[in-house]
């Protein structure tokens, strides 16, 4: 079994485990709840698998590197971290709202990643060939899907008002706590990757900043979710504003992940 065939499963998976959700908020049935977090286990399982077995693909090229070279598989892995971070919330808290957004962002991803023509298994670049590509790209994709989660959160804090109390069930106080604990999450694996980032820039290019594009935009995202931290703690910011906050940072990490490929750089290896 294939790694690409074991993906194109995992798509349809996250389809059904979205609908189930979906349905289950529209009539309130505990039943068809079940179904959609069932679903989701499965297509979290085939997400490994699948990810794992194009890891062991690797090898038997001959090229021997973690998936997570090209933009096919980073968005594999980014569906991967966001179905674990909202599946541990559904855990934890019982309640299924986030899992129709965060569910629609994993079909996303894995959509997207399925268009993409570059996806076949390639040796690495000269400057990809070390031990940080794994630390740096894993570090800032635990970081982004933190970020997403909390975009999840904020989009629903912000429209809370307008949709049924027995469908959103968190408080506006929950849902301001757990996007701030998901941003503190993302916020300090974001930093870990520019830190890892900026020593395998020096190993490779002999300068830890060189004022790339994706370095520029990432230390742009990471200075608004620093920003959010500070309105926070020291201006006391919550509710609405913050959730404002949370939009603009994640806005900005999808310029750093998919816009900053359009621009010449040392990153664009990364489309």
């Amino acid at each position: 079994m294939s790694s690409s065939l074991v993906l194109s499963i995992v798509i349809y998976v996250y389809g059904f485990a979205f609908i189930f959700y979906t349905s289950s908020a529209i009539f309130s049935k505990k039943e068809i709840t079940k179904v959609g977090t069932i679903l989701s286990y499965i297509a979290l399982s085939g997400n490994i698998l699948g990810f794992a077995l194009r890891w062991i693909e690797s090898y038997d090229k001959g090229y021997g590197h973690i998936p997570l070279s090209n933009l096919y598989e980073s968005l594999v892995f980014f569906a991967l971290v966001i179905a674990i971070l909202y599946l541990y919330l559904e855990y934890r808290h019982k309640k299924y709202i986030i899992s129709i957004i965060c569910s629609l962002f994993c079909l996303i991803c894995m959509l997207y990643a399925s268009f993409q023509t570059a996806d076949a298994i390639r040796p690495l670049l000269p400057a990809l060939k070390s031990n940080w590509l794994t630390i740096h790209v894993l570090t800032c994709f635990l970081g982004y899907s933190g970020f997403a989660v909390a975009f999840a959160l904020s989009v629903l804090l912000i429209m809370k008002n307008a949709l049924p109390e027995k469908i959103v069930k968190f408080t506006e106080a929950e849902i301001d706590d757990l996007t701030h604990q998901m941003v503190s999450f993302g916020f300090i694996f974001l930093t870990l990757g520019i830190i890892t980032g900026a020593v395998w820039a020096n190993s490779a290019w002999g300068s830890y900043w060189t004022w790339d594009p994706k370095e520029n935009w990432s230390l742009i995202t990471w200075f608004v979710y620093l920003a959010f931290l500070h309105l926070r703690f020291m201006k006391g910011w919550h509710g609405r504003r913050l959730a404002i906050v949370s939009i603009i940072g994640f806005l900005a990490v999808m310029f750093t992940y998919f816009g900053v490929n359009y621009l010449p750089g040392l990153h664009s290896y990364g489309n």
